[in-house]
């Protein structure tokens, strides 16, 4: 049942549909991109923290200027005694930050990597309350300033809708970001279909949908429609590596397949074969195993046959 909030703004956005929707538009669209207060963690949230925090203390913290505001960028030096294997960017989801990114951070550091890590705008221990793919783009160009060019970039989440965007340049007047490859776990690759979803719950009317596509426009120089994983993808001649549950209940794996329209993907249908045999965890990987290692994700070499 939706609370009592939720109904209120309902019925707000369902009145200024019919008087004024431009207004209503910009207002849906200045709500999509707050961002959580930080400091207002759950008791989960804070436990992670915490856990990070001697590992938060290993990293070189770099507060860098965007056009927008500060960022936060998290450097991690290989583990000692590791050849050098180039400096990989993770980016982090929608509320979340560096410190939750623990383990993918620490694999690729005992693989001989420099780690970048990017606390988006409104997240960890950057500035703001605002959120969207442009200063979220805007924010990956500055780190890779600083510390590019990247030999992967990585993202989990919304941070991999922003690593396929910042590569595609889906934003007008930034260039695109220099990486040789691209790791997206659990990514949404459609930006229109997460404004649908978002208008739908908010009862946002199809005319204010028209203001807040006029908005992202406006910000970025392309229409909302081509905000899509499979064009960006096509632009973006890299090799790309997609991790995405079948069963992911916050982002669906029907945003895996249309990262897949801009290559071929065959281990899905095994992967749904297996699951449905009830063996468990097993997860899809577009672009399988020459993917995988491609992309310098750790690999166990198995013992030669005698």
């Amino acid at each position: 049942m939706a609370s009592f909030g939720l109904k209120v703004i309902r019925g707000v956005f369902g009145a200024a549909e019919r008087v004024a929707p431009r207004l209503s538009g910009r207002a849906a669209f200045e709500l999509f991109c707050r961002t959580p207060n930080v400091k207002a963690l759950s008791d989960g949230e804070r436990r992670a923290v915490d856990r990070a925090a001697g590992f938060m203390t290993e990293a070189r913290h770099h507060r860098l200027k965007t056009a927008t505001g500060c960022v936060m960028v998290h450097e991690f030096r290989p583990e000692p005694g590791r050849a050098a294997a180039g400096t990989v960017l993770v980016v982090h989801g929608w509320r979340s930050r560096t410190e939750y990114m623990r383990a993918l951070i620490e694999g690729y550091r005992a693989a001989g990597h420099r780690v970048v890590s990017l606390d988006l705008p409104g997240h960890g221990q950057s500035q703001g309350r605002r959120l969207n793919m442009v200063n979220a783009v805007d924010a990956v160009r500055v780190a890779g300033e600083w510390f590019g060019p990247f030999v992967a970039a990585v993202g989990h989440s919304f941070g991999g809708a922003v690593a396929a965007n910042a590569i595609a340049g889906s934003v007008k007047n930034i260039p695109p970001l220099a990486a040789g490859r691209l790791v997206l776990i659990a990514a949404p690759s459609s930006l229109p279909a997460i404004f649908a979803d978002f208008s739908r719950m908010l009862n946002v009317g199809p005319r204010s949908q028209a203001a807040m596509a006029d908005r992202v426009e406006h910000l970025s120089g392309r229409p909302l429609h081509e905000f899509t994983g499979d064009r960006q993808l096509a632009q973006a001649p890299v090799p790309t590596l997609v991790i995405h549950a079948q069963d992911d209940r916050e982002v669906s794996a029907d945003h895996a397949r249309r990262y897949a329209g801009a290559g071929g993907w065959r281990s899905a249908l095994a992967t749904k074969t297996a699951q449905d045999m009830g063996l468990s965890p097993v997860k899809h990987i577009l672009g399988g195993y020459t993917a995988w290692k491609a992309a310098g994700l750790p690999v166990e070499p198995g013992e030669k046959k005698k």
